[in-house]
């Protein structure tokens, strides 16, 4: 079994909020799947489903950003999970705007989430990074994340959501490789081959047709005849 979190901030005025990707990667994948309705335990909102054979448990802490340890930390003591089982869905400013990676291990990179799950269960757990592109200066980075995505980003965004809900059960089994096939496939793609056809045969355009050959109705007489004269 996979606990995949999902990382934001609860309540309705930072729903829409770039920092608030990946609860909504998580509302996502719940909808799609079937999975049971959110219920608050292990300080977070929770949701059990299947991905076929495989059981998942989806979880929005509701710790607020920079308490999210405290919930992974009691799910996973809960579900008598390791790190290896969790996989969490971030915001991610170092990547442009609709790009999705996904990683086992490593820093956190500044980002307060996974700073504090790092501090509970180490880093060891695998991470899917959704860019939501840099605002320009370090000093603009809180309020370009605490604020909601623009209307130019619809596109991308729904693109994102649908490829990592159209990955999970991937993420599920913890292949990382198909889930990144699957989230690129809804996010680029692939199209149709652009060769293009032989070249059609032109005629000639200084051809002419050959004249038509009337039928010869004479009779065997007349053949003869004509040989002679």
């Amino acid at each position: 079994m996979k606990l995949i979190v999902g990382l934001g901030n609860p309540g309705a005025k930072y729903a829409r909020h770039r920092h608030n990707i990946g609860f909504m990667a998580l509302d996502q994948i719940a909808s799609d799947h079937d999975f049971a309705p959110w219920k608050s335990k292990h300080q977070g909102s929770m949701s059990e489903g299947r991905f076929g054979p495989d059981r998942a448990v989806l979880l929005k802490p509701e710790t607020f950003m920079n308490k999210s340890g405290d919930a992974v930390q009691a799910a996973m003591r809960f579900y008598k999970l390791g790190p290896e089982d969790v996989i969490v869905l971030h915001d991610e400013i170092d990547l442009a705007p609709g790009k999705v990676k996904y990683k086992q291990g490593g820093g956190h990179a500044g980002h307060n989430g996974l700073r504090s799950i790092h501090s509970h269960i180490g880093p060891e757990y695998a991470r899917v990074r959704l860019g939501v592109g840099h605002p320009g200066h370090k000093d603009r980075v809180p309020g370009y994340v605490l604020h909601d995505f623009a209307k130019d980003d619809a596109a991308w965004l729904d693109d994102v959501l649908r490829g990592v809900s159209d990955g999970a059960p991937w993420l599920a089994r913890g292949d990382g490789a198909k889930f990144m096939n699957a989230v690129s496939q809804r996010i680029a793609p692939s199209r149709p081959s652009t060769g293009k056809n032989p070249p059609r045969q032109s005629p000639d355009a200084t051809a002419q047709p050959e004249p038509a050959v009337e039928p010869d109705t004479r009779t065997a007489l007349q053949k003869l005849m004509d040989r002679f004269t």
